[in-house]
């Protein structure tokens, strides 16, 4: 799912750094994951923008701000999704937890700490839900295959992650904490 590079991005001075970090150290080409984790959501749709240009074809969006703090940041969430289809993207969050994944040993979430590997893939809304699972199958050891965090499930979606789930050879169960369905039908279908 996420074999590629993970770039985390720490606060605003970093985000600012961007553009040097991929001149530096990346062939952008050679990136899946942009993880974005900004302390305020005073998203520059230009940065994502430039980063889209040059070959990212997934964002996890971590930073909050957008369609859950009204109608400012819902044209902020419009704006950055339209940016990333028009790219032939997907992106997770916003406002999301981030995600993480044992194959690959990947944990770019702002959880703490890493879950032992296992058989079962777990999706959440909430960030909070998220966290709190995550430490408590950490300290009872029980595995996860992989978690993401969708938040506002601007694009990517819990039927999307079934459907990947499905065909992915890492978990046996899957587990999903949504605050809303967005397509029940779809979802029934999918889970049968």
């Amino acid at each position: 799912m996420f074999e590629q590079a993970a770039i985390a991005v720490q606060d605003e001075k970093g985000y600012a750094k961007l553009h040097s970090l991929f001149d530096a150290a990346f062939d952008v080409r050679d990136v899946e994951v942009l993880l974005s984790r900004v302390k305020r959501a005073r998203l520059r749709i230009r940065d994502y923008e430039s980063v889209l240009k040059r070959g990212v074809k997934a964002l996890c969006v971590i930073s909050a701000g957008f369609a859950e703090v009204g109608s400012e940041g819902a044209g902020r969430q419009r704006e950055l999704l339209a940016l990333v289809r028009a790219h032939g993207a997907r992106m997770i969050g916003p406002n999301c937890l981030g995600i993480a994944s044992s194959a690959v040993r990947m944990n770019a979430t702002f959880a703490g700490r890493q879950f032992p590997a296992g058989r079962a893939a777990f999706s959440s809304q909430s960030g909070a839900l998220g966290i709190a699972l995550l430490e408590q199958a950490q300290q009872r050891e029980l595995g996860l295959s992989s978690f993401v965090s969708i938040g506002n499930k601007a694009d990517v979606s819990s039927n999307d992650l079934l459907e990947y789930w499905e065909d992915d050879p890492d978990p046996d169960h899957v587990l999903l904490y949504l605050e809303a369905f967005g397509n029940p039908g779809k979802s029934a279908r999918i889970a049968q």
